[in-house]
Parts: C-alpha cells; sequence; structure tokens
C-alpha cells in the first residue's frame, strides 16, 4: 500500500536560478544542498514546499514544453500575492484554459527548464461537485 507521493524531482541547468524561483515564488524552505559531495548523478538540492518534499538536480532542461504539471494548492485569498511573485520573477505563463465556475482560479507557468507549474486554488473535491452540476 502507497503511502503516497515521497518527493518530487526536477532536473535542472542551474541550481543556483532554480533555487530562486522556488524560494521567490513558493518560500521554498531548504533543507540540504549537496555542493561538490554528489551521492547521487549529480549535484542536488532539497525544499520542503507545505509538508511536500522537492528536489533539483543539476543536468540539461528539457527541451520541449508539455502540459505534464504539478499543480500547487494555495489560499484563494491569497492568488494575487503569488501571481505577484512569479510576475516579478519574469517567467513565461501559459494562457489560462477555459474554466466553469466553482472549479477554483489558476495559474500556469513555466520555470527556466521548460517545467510547466500551476497555482491552483481548488479542491478535487469542488471540482468533482462542480462537473457532476454540468
Amino acid at each position: 500500500m502507497t503511502e503516497g507521493i515521497s518527493h518530487i524531482t526536477f532536473i535542472v541547468k542551474d541550481l543556483i536560478l532554480a533555487t530562486k524561483f522556488f524560494n521567490q515564488i513558493f518560500n521554498a524552505e531548504e533543507v540540504y544542498s549537496s555542493g561538490d559531495n554528489t551521492f547521487s548523478i549529480s549535484k542536488e538540492k532539497f525544499f520542503v514546499i507545505g509538508g511536500q518534499w522537492i528536489a533539483i538536480m543539476e543536468g540539461k532542461s528539457l527541451l520541449t514544453r508539455t502540459y505534464n504539471h504539478i499543480a500547487f494548492k494555495i489560499p484563494e485569498t491569497e492568488f494575487e500575492i503569488y501571481e505577484s511573485r512569479i510576475r516579478q520573477l519574469g517567467v513565461e505563463f501559459k494562457p489560462s484554459r477555459p474554466r466553469i465556475y466553482g472549479e477554483g482560479k489558476s495559474l500556469y507557468f513555466y520555470d527556466f527548464d521548460n517545467h510547466l507549474f500551476e497555482i491552483h486554488t481548488g479542491t478535487l473535491s469542488q471540482r468533482l461537485k462542480r462537473y457532476k452540476m454540468k
């Protein structure tokens, strides 16, 4: 039986730039930095965001962008705060997909390595309830 997601790893070309991305947008807590003492395949850093372990490892950026993404749940009252942080970082936004009322607010944006992220205010139960009403 699974206990949930252990961690999520992103391959990034620049650990310092990726650290800035996670710190500025999500106030990530950096809990580990390998420096030159690599135990894995390359230099890496670990962060905690909302109780979730996020790892970044030095490597080549993704060559293409897809809709594969990770969505971080945020309170609706903080949506504009997060949007401002993202805009200040100067990363590219993806045009928002059409939404129906009650689904929550979302903003999609890319990091510096072509990973797609989303901030989202809704929950699974809210979405399922709303889809049943359609």
